[in-house]
């Protein structure tokens, strides 16, 4: 499925900051500008997307980008962390626009204890790494298992999997983990079993809204939510509020004529946001944009004012933790 961002489009609904002088740690987002199914997205289209809310700093998520192209296989993704960490060092050149706080690169944990090597280069690329995403969201339709290097539903399960998070969790380093909703009692086993390690929960376990699964959101809203309350009882998880507006949700944004206001956005989703925090509190929540991906239905402006609107009936200490102070201590932000 090839993204596409369409300004033009995105400018036909504009609105004013809603409480313009709230403090974000945006904990999500890609830089894209070799991969042709994704828009392309540099530091100037970040920095052009938080300045509204005055966004103070972020958390780059891995997605494929910057690889090394000579050196072992397992250590080309160490290239990732390397080209990011040169870009957080050009946003300190800007230090009134959003700064790269940390770094999530990937590793293959199927590498059992050898995972250990490509960790440590990790760490040596950037004062900024913190951890690793390694997908695991597969679904038997073929319109939604795109990605090839995983062939069933549970592999944080496999035993070489499982020898690589030991691994990730000696070296003390936190784990974003990126699934589709029925896949969710997975995660909840591992983390039951590696109750010392931080995990994060990315786009809310995904509950999916296309191919099979369309025509069918409150039997699937069921299943998510009972699942997600499931894995809130693991005190280890943390969970990323957003990632909604990706078309394999289903809500259909990007198809209308006029995308949506930040109004219509709480009224169809609201409900997901509001559950979530209450299982996970929201001392373990925090609203991320998902951007660019998001940004093929919803600009950045609309997106938080929505999330401000939905934060409005908690507290103010309970605001700053799903606006900033989750993220910060999950991802050891200075």
């Amino acid at each position: 499925m090839t993204l596409t961002i369409r300004p033009e489009w995105l400018a036909q609904v504009t609105e004013e900051i809603v409480d313009p002088g709230r403090r974000i740690i945006d904990p999500h987002h890609h830089f894209f500008t070799k991969n042709p199914t994704y828009p392309y997205y540099d530091l100037t289209a970040l920095h052009a997307d938080t300045s509204g809310h005055g966004v103070l700093q972020t958390v780059y998520l891995q997605c494929w980008e910057g690889y090394r192209t000579e050196g072992l296989d397992a250590m080309q993704v160490v290239g990732e962390t390397e080209w990011v960490d040169q870009i957080a060092t050009l946003a300190r050149n800007k230090p009134e626009a959003a700064q790269i706080g940390a770094i999530m690169a990937t590793a293959d944990l199927r590498l059992g204890a050898r995972v250990r090597d490509v960790l440590e280069a990790h760490q040596a690329a950037s004062p900024l790494f913190r951890g690793i995403r390694q997908i695991a969201a597969w679904d038997p339709s073929a319109d939604l298992n795109s990605r090839k290097d995983v062939s069933h539903a549970n592999l944080y399960g496999q035993d070489n999997f499982r020898q690589g998070f030991k691994t990730l969790a000696l070296m003390g380093l936190t784990f974003d983990a990126y699934h589709y909703f029925h896949q969710t009692p997975y995660l909840t086993a591992l983390a039951q079993n590696f109750p010392e390690i931080q995990i994060v929960l990315d786009h809310f376990g995904t509950p999916l809204g296309v191919g099979p699964y369309a025509r069918r959101r409150e039997e699937i809203y069921a299943v998510w939510a009972r699942d997600l309350t499931e894995l809130a009882r693991c005190p280890n998880v943390a969970l990323k509020l957003g990632g909604l507006a990706m078309p394999r949700c289903g809500f259909g944004f990007e198809n209308q004529a006029i995308p949506p206001n930040s109004d219509q956005i709480v009224a169809a989703q609201g409900h997901y946001y509001h559950h979530a925090i209450e299982a996970f509190g929201p001392s373990r929540c925090m609203f991320e944009s998902n951007f660019p991906v998001d940004k093929c239905a919803v600009s950045y402006t609309v997106l938080w004012n929505a999330f401000k609107k939905m934060a409005a009936r908690y507290s103010v200490a309970e605001q700053n933790d799903l606006f900033a102070g989750t993220a910060r201590r999950v991802y050891r932000i200075a």
